[in-house]
């Protein structure tokens, strides 16, 4: 079956009729028709029996459907690949990040960046981990930003920094001058619990699990934000990273290393065979520069 036929067999199974299909497919509802009949025609064998005007798929159209629809998903998405590269530009740098980036960070980044480059454009996507790699696949973004990223054909991965998980909690609360804090010295305080959804929620639930130590979980959340918020207006302690802990917004709180440290890697991904443009490049170095000052 040729591309058309694919797409004309896929619009009137979906639609069930040869006028739905037209009407997806903005044609005429004739060359609908003619297009089957030629599939039909070649493949030799009816994929619709016309039962009192309507149109049946036949067994053999059933069958053949499942692999028609893998064959349109991949169509449809090198569509969108197609138009979302069109639409950038040599000038623009498009970025996918998680959320604890685009509070300060990213902002940081960008406006230190502009002040020495104001002729740059930028595009801003704040998506969950699992969805930035779809993001860069689809050619919609061209940078990737995010915590110790899983392996993903077709995607190459560069270590900016390293962090680590840290202890916050309300500026009154005291650990007998401890200047790294254990989870045992979390034991008997209402504690904030990270969803183990994402990298680094599975990376401090691991650590968490493996612990002796019996927590008094009082609020799960899988945002970092809102449990350093919840920290910041005395529901308890909790454990986020540092880029959570060092960004704006509920500055009151009190921060201490976890001990023993456990670290994550701050990683920018992109395609592998595709270079990166000159410019991306050199707002990634920057990038890279401005996260290892916010670390330190």
């Amino acid at each position: 079956m040729r591309l058309r036929q694919i797409e004309v067999f896929h619009a009137i199974y979906s639609s069930g009729s040869m006028t739905n299909a037209a009407r997806l497919l903005n044609v005429s509802q004739p060359s609908v028709s003619k297009v089957l009949a030629h599939a039909e025609q070649q493949l030799g064998y009816s994929l619709f029996d016309r039962v009192k005007g309507k149109l049946i798929a036949t067994p053999e159209a059933h069958r053949l459907f499942g692999l028609v629809s893998n064959v349109f998903e991949h169509v449809d998405r090198l569509r969108h690949v197609a138009e979302n590269l069109r639409a950038s530009d040599i000038g623009k740098v498009r970025i996918a990040a998680t959320p604890a980036f685009g509070v300060d960070v990213l902002p940081t980044a960008i406006a230190s960046y502009l002040e020495h480059h104001d002729e740059t454009r930028f595009e801003i996507e704040t998506l969950h981990h699992d969805e930035i790699a779809g993001a860069l696949l689809e050619s919609r973004v061209d940078i990737g930003l995010l915590f110790d990223p899983v392996a993903t054909p077709g995607l190459s991965e560069e270590v900016l920094a390293t962090g680590e998980f840290v202890v916050i909690a309300a500026p009154e609360t005291e650990f007998a001058g401890k200047h790294r804090i254990g989870i045992a010295d979390l034991e008997h305080l209402p504690f904030v619990r990270l969803s183990s959804r994402g990298p680094l929620g599975r990376l401090l639930s691991s650590r968490l699990e493996s612990s002796s130590t019996t927590l008094k979980n009082i609020v799960f959340t899988e945002t970092y934000h809102v449990a350093k918020a919840l920290v910041a207006k005395g529901a308890g302690v909790t454990i986020v990273d540092q880029i959570t802990a060092r960004s704006s917004g509920h500055d009151e709180v009190r921060v201490w290393p976890l001990d023993p440290a456990l670290s994550f890697s701050v990683s920018a991904i992109h395609f592998d065979k595709v270079p990166l443009s000159i410019l991306s490049r050199r707002f990634l170095e920057h990038l890279k520069i401005t996260i290892v000052d916010f670390l330190a």
